[in-house]
């Protein structure tokens, strides 16, 4: 096989290490890029592909993730992960742990470890990498990389939600919530809402947040169904889809340009939280960007409207 076909074979790989590493796609492709040019300069073909390629583009992403982190430190309101419409990337042998890694609540423990805390516990508990290997990957002894990941996995283990199991059931949730919040059901929607559930929105300073922080079932009941059937009446669309492995959906303008992407934690045959990404910048991957701003300011104007 050629440079190339060793790469395109492997690169569903190393962007689903790098994505988890960073919470970016942006970030995670430009990751995964560089190791392409690293990888085509060097003179001679290693002895395994794989573990080249996952030794550079984990590096890259831990100095990414370093300076990352202290733009993420003066980011205007809630950082919320780039929403991830796919991951190209399976391994049926770890399913579970590939799944459970790529959601919005992990991502969001992830940022609490720190940089080589973080890639240990993506090297090992989600693509199971064996220590000898992640301590040639990161620069560390053995015994200090057993010690990183224990430390990671305590910080996981004391923050991880527990997702339902059953895809179907969250999606027949999602699906009957996305029609309580058109009709502006609070009844309905507060049935389905966690007691103490949460809504936070990321416009980065950028675009509205469709939320601030709210918390309680009657509260965010109360905003969702005052604020979403108004989106109906400026032509926002609703559009079921399955993001971070999460049932969610992408919000489109009249023009079909993407809003905001929203999802749903669900457990318990309730929801936990809900996360929307308006920040332009995160959702240009997804296609063509709505200008948030006037969304806004018609969705004002038909709220004056309807007084």
């Amino acid at each position: 096989m050629t440079r190339d076909e060793d790469f395109e074979g492997l690169r569903p790989l190393l962007f689903a290490i790098a994505y988890r590493i960073l919470g970016s796609v942006a970030e995670a492709e430009d990751a995964v890029q560089e190791t392409w040019l690293r990888y085509e300069s060097s003179p001679s073909r290693p002895v395994s592909t794989k573990a080249f390629l996952s030794a550079v583009v984990t590096r890259i992403s831990i100095d990414v993730l370093r300076s990352a982190r202290v733009r993420r430190e003066e980011y205007v309101g809630q950082w919320l992960p780039e929403p991830l419409l796919t991951d190209s990337y399976d391994d049926p042998a770890r399913s579970a742990e590939l799944a459970d890694s790529v959601s919005m609540a992990a991502l969001l423990l992830l940022e609490r470890l720190s940089p080589l805390e973080r890639a240990v516990f993506v090297l090992r508990d989600v693509f199971g990498f064996g220590f000898p290997e992640i301590a040639s990957i990161v620069g560390r002894t053995e015994p200090a990389c057993r010690q990183l990941g224990a430390r990671a996995r305590r910080h996981m283990d004391d923050g991880r939600p527990r997702f339902e199991a059953d895809r179907q059931e969250r999606q027949e949730l999602a699906a009957r919530f996305f029609d309580a919040i058109r009709d502006g059901d609070v009844a309905g929607l507060r049935d389905m809402l966690a007691a103490d559930v949460q809504m936070v929105g990321d416009g980065g300073g950028k675009a509205p947040a469709l939320a601030k922080g709210v918390i309680g079932a009657d509260n965010v009941a109360r905003v969702l169904a005052a604020n979403f059937p108004l989106l109906s009446v400026v032509e926002v669309t609703v559009e079921p889809r399955q993001l971070n492995g999460q049932p969610g959906a992408i919000l489109r303008d009249r023009d079909g340009n993407v809003g905001s992407a929203m999802t749903l934690d669900v457990l318990g045959g309730r929801v936990q939280a809900i996360r929307a990404v308006t920040n332009p910048e995160k959702l240009a991957h997804l296609g063509p960007v709505a200008d948030g701003w006037a969304v806004a300011r018609e969705v004002n104007e038909a709220r004056r409207h309807k007084a």
